[in-house]
């Protein structure tokens, strides 16, 4: 389930299957500009960076994003047509791929609010669920999440900590959980390491941030 998938860094996922997916690119190392598709969970210079959007897309690059970031990549010339925006609780068809929305928020940090309508996605590839949280706390939305694979962040401070993304995940019960958003910004190596200790000795975790 994880083979041709990276956490790059932070927050930032490759995934080269179907076709080749960046999430959230940030901090990438060097102009690949091979994306099919770029999902971009919110609008933070973490997730939103439009220096490493530059190293990864190529000419017709779908990216979806929220409706708020419409503009910012219509100014920066990005082709509408090239643009698919997004709202929470949503599913969508991207390149053949299923794609669902799940909100993404803080409950009571006012980093990520509700109404801003950021998005976490699940990504359907090959009949096997990729859910990739976004910057989010534990919500009444993402428990009824049904995945294989959870990507969550484990940082704190601006997201869950490891130990709250621990009970997400072992209420959700993916086959596999991988730690993101922690190692630079916030959080630590042992935050992801703590985050595995605590999971369901059913649920696989697995750390792909090198």
């Amino acid at each position: 389930m994880l083979e041709n998938i990276e956490v790059l860094y932070h927050s930032s996922i490759r995934i080269e299957k179907e076709k080749i997916i960046y999430i959230d690119p940030y901090k990438i190392n060097k102009n690949y500009n091979d994306a099919d598709i770029i999902f971009v969970t919110h609008d933070h210079y973490d997730h939103y960076s439009e220096e490493d959007l530059d190293k990864v897309k190529k000419e017709n690059t779908v990216i979806v994003v929220p409706e708020g970031l419409l503009t910012k990549l219509i100014n920066k010339g990005i082709k509408q047509e090239n643009i698919i925006t997004v709202k929470p609780n949503n599913k969508y068809k991207v390149e053949g791929i299923k794609i669902e929305t799940i909100p993404a928020y803080n409950i009571e940090k006012q980093f990520h609010p509700k109404a801003n309508n950021w998005v976490g996605y699940i990504i359907d590839m090959y009949g096997i669920k990729y859910y990739i949280a976004g910057d989010t706390d534990i919500t009444e939305e993402n428990k009824k999440v049904k995945c294989d694979v959870a990507f969550v962040p484990v940082g704190g401070t601006y997201t869950m900590d490891y130990r709250e993304a621990a009970a997400l995940v072992n209420e959700i019960k993916p086959k596999i959980a991988v730690p993101i958003h922690y190692g630079s910004i916030v959080g630590a190596a042992e935050d992801a390491n703590q985050f595995i200790k605590l999971l369901d000795k059913e649920i696989q975790g697995k750390i792909l941030m090198k």
